[in-house]
């Protein structure tokens, strides 16, 4: 199997061109904060390695459709996920779900409304 020097390199410029296109398109979506989270923030770049973001937005769709709202609006040209969270729900459990504890403590910041 050939070797691809630079790939992770590449793989993470990819990544990043998409956070900040992202990034660009968020203010009129009513997002409160976000949070890099996984392999990306944790420079674990790879082959399959997707953009994951945790997304703190108030809303009334139920969990499982949250994610809907942004491959709608923000059209993800990579392997994206996004895990969806009303400020109400994050508060509460943020020092409690494990899902949540574990990936602020790795997570980077990148967006907050003043």
């Amino acid at each position: 199997m050939p070797f691809m020097i630079g790939f992770a390199e590449n793989r993470r410029n990819i990544l990043q061109a998409e956070l900040t296109r992202f990034l660009d398109e968020l203010p009129p979506l009513g997002v409160h904060q976000i949070f890099v989270i996984g392999d990306f923030v944790s420079s674990r770049v790879g082959i399959e390695t997707a953009l994951e973001l945790l997304i703190i937005q108030e809303t009334n769709e139920p969990f499982h459709r949250r994610s809907d709202f942004f491959v709608d609006h923000l059209r993800p040209r990579v392997d994206t996920r996004f895990y969806v969270y009303t400020p109400d729900e994050f508060d509460r459990l943020k020092d409690v779900d494990h899902f949540l504890a574990k990936h602020i403590n790795q997570s980077e910041a990148v967006y907050a409304i003043q």
